[in-house]
């Protein structure tokens, strides 16, 4: 195989050092979420669909985290949310 015709190989590692000690924040402002429900469905929300939205959004970021380090890059963008 001569160099014209070798492939790229991406090594993607997944794992952030210092990862073991990542937040479990509230990541959405909840009067906000809670208004827009209740204004664009008429229903009230409990608080536990806020940390349920934040879990959402991590895990969400988790892969779109995997996405921008597999095409090499260090910066996350709208794209890499498939």
């Amino acid at each position: 195989m001569n160099d014209e015709n070798a492939k790229k190989r991406i090594v993607v590692n997944n794992e952030v050092p210092g990862n073991e000690n990542v937040p479990h924040d509230i990541l959405v402002v909840a009067s906000k979420l809670k208004s827009y429900i209740k204004a664009r469905h008429g229903l009230n929300t409990s608080g536990d669909v806020i940390e349920r939205i934040s879990d959402i959004i991590r895990s969400r970021c988790d892969e779109a985290a995997v996405w921008a380090r597999s095409d090499g890059r260090k910066t996350l963008m709208d794209r890499d949310f498939k």
